[in-house]
């Protein structure tokens, strides 16, 4: 048995996974800020595990930012005094088990690869949907880093014309393409301009059910929000040439949601004349991940076994 842990901005999810992939066991706490107490509710989940299971044979960790191959968080997403800590040395030291520290959306992509919809496939990528946009990338069966770990954040990428003074990341993939940071976020900028009163949501089904209802100023963020995510693909599509993209995070279990995004990719390509004259030619599919929220922590324990053979 191993102990898998999905470090989250808002919650940390864990379970007690099998050798073969299977969550016999989960459960979920809000994710601490705070980097001492942070830790201690870490050790408080595998010594609890270990006292119920001591056959415990490691414990594999996805957590959002750029991680390191040896587990050194270069950045921690919205977990800000994580920045700079070794987490996997810090972890492995206290309980004395193998740890793995693992990218979360490169722990997802390699889980897909594993037991999900990714089985048999070489080079693909994928992209996890949440507060801003995580990326895994798979070429040739491994995840690839990049130098310095931060391989995949497709979230960065720029969208179009650059505001002239500023962040720039406010065209960014992640503020506009995301779920909670994209289509939340542009719906409250929305509803401020416009000087609604309607109150802003954090979640992306109430705005789905909005425009739904024929609320406008719901319908065209959502609009922007399919298209702008649509152009994200289309540029991963052709700069890595990927056999799919699998799509993550809890929206991609809607399918009306998948069905719309891929009718807007559908649309932008036949409008870019390269890659219209490949339709047909060539095949880039568009999938759901299959493993949901598990995947960052089934996908954490697949690196820690493949390390340990």
């Amino acid at each position: 048995m191993y102990i898998g842990i999905d470090v989250g901005g808002t919650n940390t999810k864990f379970g007690l996974i099998t050798a073969e992939g299977l969550v016999v066991k989960k459960a979920m706490i809000p994710t601490n800020h705070e980097k001492e107490p942070f830790i201690e509710d870490l050790l408080q989940i595998i010594s609890n595990y270990q006292q119920e299971y001591p056959d415990i044979q490691g414990v594999g960790i996805s957590a959002p930012g750029i991680i390191k191959e040896d587990g050194y968080l270069l950045t921690a997403g919205a977990i800000k005094p994580l920045y700079g800590t070794h987490l996997q040395a810090i972890i492995q030291e206290r309980v004395h088990l193998p740890v793995k520290v693992e990218n979360d959306a490169n722990a997802a992509a390699i889980a897909e690869r594993w037991i999900g919809n990714a089985q048999g496939m070489s080079n693909y990528l994928c992209l996890v949907l949440g507060t801003g946009i995580g990326g895994g990338i798979v070429a040739n069966g491994q995840v690839y880093r990049g130098f310095n770990g931060m391989a995949g954040e497709f979230g960065w990428m720029l969208l179009d014309r650059l505001p002239l003074t500023g962040d720039l990341e406010t065209v960014s993939l992640n503020q506009r393409g995301a779920v909670v940071g994209g289509l939340c976020h542009q719906y409250q900028l929305a509803l401020e301009a416009a000087g609604s009163k309607l109150q802003p949501v954090a979640d992306a089904e109430e705005i789905i059910r909005r425009a739904d209802a024929g609320e406008i100023l719901a319908s065209e963020v959502l609009a922007n929000f399919y298209r702008d995510l649509a152009i994200g693909l289309l540029n991963l599509i052709a700069c890595f040439d990927p056999e799919a993209i699998l799509i993550g995070g809890g929206i991609s279990a809607n399918e009306a949601f998948m069905q719309r995004l891929k009718a807007t990719l559908a649309e932008l390509t036949l409008r870019h004349q390269s890659l219209a004259y490949l339709q047909g030619i060539i095949e880039n599919n568009i999938l759901p991940t299959k493993l949901g929220n598990d995947a960052g922590m089934i996908g954490a324990v697949y690196q820690l076994r493949q390390a340990s053979l």
